[in-house]
C-alpha cells in the first residue's frame, strides 16, 4: 500500500503548501519513469552541484532545458534518422523523455554541456544579502539608555 492522504496537512498548515505538494507528487511518481534516462546527482562544493544525464543519442538540439521557480525541466525528443541496414538488436534508447527536478530556494542554473553522451548542468546555491547571517554589535553603557528613556 503507498497511497497516503495528505489532505491533514493541507487544512491545518499554512505557508508550507509547497512541501506537502512535494509529498504528493513523490507518492504518485511511477517507478518506471524514474529509470530512463539515468543521472547523478553531485555536491560539488558548498554551494556547488551537478546534474549529468546519459542522454546517448541525443544531439544539442534534441535537448532542452527550462527553470521555472523551482522546479527544473529536461526534455529530450530525438529526431528520428534512417539508418541504413537492420538491426539484430537494438539497445540505445532514443525515446523522447521528460525529467523533472524539484530544486531548494535560491538554486539557478549557471551552465550546461554536452560532452561525450552526458548532459552535465551546473547548479549554484545563491543566498541573497539580506538573509545571509549577520553580526550584531552590542552597544556598551546601559545606563545611558534609562537616562534618555527617563528623559
Amino acid at each position: 500500500m503507498r497511497t497516503f492522504d495528505l489532505t491533514p496537512l493541507f487544512r491545518s498548515s499554512v505557508g508550507f503548501d509547497r512541501m506537502t505538494r512535494l509529498l504528493d507528487t513523490a507518492s504518485r511518481l511511477d517507478d518506471g519513469s524514474l529509470s530512463y534516462p539515468p543521472y547523478n546527482i553531485e555536491k560539488r562544493g558548498d554551494d556547488l552541484y551537478r546534474i549529468s544525464m546519459a542522454v546517448a543519442g541525443f544531439g544539442e538540439s534534441d535537448l532542452e532545458l527550462t527553470q521555472t521557480e523551482n522546479t527544473l525541466v529536461v526534455k529530450g525528443k530525438a529526431e528520428k534518422s534512417e539508418a541504413e541496414g537492420s538491426f539484430l538488436y537494438r539497445g540505445i534508447a532514443g525515446r523522447a523523455f521528460e525529467r523533472r527536478f524539484q530544486l531548494a530556494d535560491y538554486i539557478r542554473v549557471t551552465d550546461a554541456s554536452l560532452e561525450n553522451g552526458l548532459l552535465h548542468i551546473d547548479l549554484e546555491r545563491e543566498v541573497p544579502e539580506a538573509l545571509k547571517p549577520r553580526t550584531i554589535q552590542i552597544a556598551g553603557g546601559s545606563a545611558k539608555r534609562l537616562e534618555k528613556k527617563a528623559a
